[in-house]
């Protein structure tokens, strides 16, 4: 009985030290990770024109595939497309949108880990924005926003270097309201300045910007969010979209 109760115990171990799958291959849902069956409601609000989201990893995780193209105008569209605007007090990168590659695919967890460390942002993109584009920290090439403060169009966002990108409040889908700006690497959403629930600047707030409350497509249910913080930052006259840290991971 002996000999049989320790080759039971290393039976199982042999089993709980190895990943099962299923008949097509794919590993079972780690039971830490929380799994959903459809996309949060916020999601419906992205630019479908340049971004596909979906559930993946069996619902635990969103990836969201985007041509980086925001459905907006900016001086950074170069002359002759539909949506260029001219903005003569930029100064302009070198790029412009046409002959830049934009695309970016993120996958977030479709259940932010609350439980888990704060994470510093790094520098590139830290989330996509509703119109479909990147959203970058308060830093520019390692330095501070305000060294390339004069290349930001009209709706706080530039090409330099890379992808066509947001670093401030993006007045041409969210200016002083509480409008859906977009969802960040730790699959947390970003709202605008202005907090649906009391209809005035949350005064709760934590150090990343973010708070528990409701939202227009939290469904009544409380949930934890990010607001661009009402904060003017330094000479731009405007407000940083996000500078971290992170707190879903």
């Amino acid at each position: 009985m002996k000999h049989v109760f320790f080759i039971n115990i290393i039976l199982l171990g042999l089993f709980s030290c190895s990943s099962s799958s299923d008949d097509n291959g794919l590993q079972e849902v780690d039971s830490e990770q929380e799994a959903v069956t459809e996309l949060h409601a916020a999601y419906a609000e992205f630019n479908t024109d340049a971004t596909d989201i979906y559930l993946s990893n069996n619902g635990t995780t969103v990836t969201i595939e985007t041509t980086g193209l925001p459905n907006h105008e900016t001086v950074y569209w170069g002359e002759g497309n539909e949506l260029y605007k001219d903005e003569p007090d930029v100064a302009l990168t070198p790029s412009i949108m046409s002959s830049n590659n934009n695309a970016v695919t993120l996958t977030v967890d479709a259940v932010p880990d609350l439980d888990g460390a704060s994470i510093a942002t790094d520098l590139g993109t830290v989330g996509i924005a509703v119109s479909g584009a990147s959203l970058f920290n308060d830093q520019e090439g390692g330095g501070a926003l305000d060294q390339a403060a004069a290349s930001l169009d009209w709706t706080g966002a530039h090409i330099g270097p890379g992808v066509y990108h947001y670093h401030l409040e993006p007045v041409a889908f969210s200016n002083d309201d509480d409008n859906l700006v977009g969802v960040l690497l730790d699959g947390v959403f970003i709202y605008g300045r202005k907090c649906y629930e009391t209809g005035g600047y949350p005064t709760d707030l934590d150090a990343s910007g973010g708070h528990t409350g409701i939202t227009q497509h939290s469904d009544g249910e409380e949930e934890y969010h990010y607001h661009i913080i009402n904060e003017l930052y330094s000479t731009t006259g405007s407000y940083i979209v996000f500078a971290g840290p992170y707190q879903g991971y």
